[in-house]
């Protein structure tokens, strides 16, 4: 574990393994903690949690947005050393990665989307169960807004579709930080990557997107929709974790490994 301090936020920051160096970012509300399960052994990988996750602070700038946390974690990647290196990450992670290729392309020898939940723009259908719990969590508080949403209509259909994101959705009244998270929540639920399909076509990089049903906040949808729009895509549909989470999770590591190791382009744009 390291540090990094930006605008006044001390960032937490994982370096670890040896080999291909991969820069993996975790989802919404998640952290270190969630990208160790989701992503395999045998790399270099370096992960940092964005700010108000995991053990890192807020910072002084609003509002938060991808944009922030891509130039975030390319930071934590200079200060590693890397001069290439491959993005990837889950579902808000994915739309840093994306911002990541697209936005510095000399940086980025490979991408590995995982779950993603943004595509081509701002605040998507999808994402709108996150910001109705932002918005209730800064209006009602935590007890009062998660009372609100566990009745409202939202609740009730992700209970009978998808009931791993409802579980998701009610951990953020859960959070001990609910309160100062909650800006956090409804900001990146009101952005975007802020890329556009034609950037996402000119990537002249091997991609891997992986994508599952039975999930409501990260449709299969816009995995497809990410793979067809770039060139060297390969789409990967692996077991639902709301089905077989253990299954899930070895379908991760499969995945992201083979894709790894299979790939001399990338090694020789890094190493080269």
């Amino acid at each position: 574990m390291g540090t990094l301090l930006r605008d006044g936020a001390t960032l937490r920051m994982t370096d670890m393994g040896k080999g291909l160096p991969v820069v993996f970012q975790h989802g919404l509300g998640g952290g270190e903690a969630q990208v160790a399960q989701t992503f395999p052994p045998g790399f270099r990988r370096i992960t940092l949690e964005c700010r108000g996750h995991g053990g890192s602070g807020l910072g002084e700038r609003r509002p938060f947005s991808f944009e922030m946390f891509a130039d975030d974690v390319l930071a934590a990647a200079d200060q590693a050393g890397l001069d290439r290196f491959v993005a990837g990450g889950v579902s808000m992670g994915a739309g840093i990665a994306l911002h990541l290729a697209c936005r510095h392309p000399r940086r980025v020898a490979g991408l590995i989307l995982v779950r993603p939940a943004w595509t081509f723009s701002a605040a998507p259908q999808n994402i709108q169960p996150i910001a109705e719990v932002a918005e209730l969590i800064l209006e009602h508080g935590t007890d009062t807004g998660r009372t609100i949403f566990a009745r409202s209509e939202t609740a009730t259909q992700l209970y009978r579709e998808a009931l791993d994101n409802l579980s998701s959705l009610l951990g953020y009244f859960d959070r001990p930080d609910a309160k100062t998270f909650a800006q956090v929540l409804a900001n990146i639920a009101a952005d975007g990557p802020g890329v556009a399909e034609r950037d996402a076509a000119a990537l002249d990089i091997p991609a891997l997107v992986i994508g599952n049903e039975i999930d409501a906040v990260h449709p299969l949808s816009a995995a497809y929709t990410l793979a067809a729009a770039m060139p060297n895509a390969i789409l990967a549909e692996i077991t639902p974790k709301a089905r077989d989470s253990a299954r899930h999770f070895s379908d991760l590591h499969t995945q992201i490994s083979t894709f790894l190791q299979s790939h001399s382009k990338v090694r020789s744009r890094i190493f080269s």
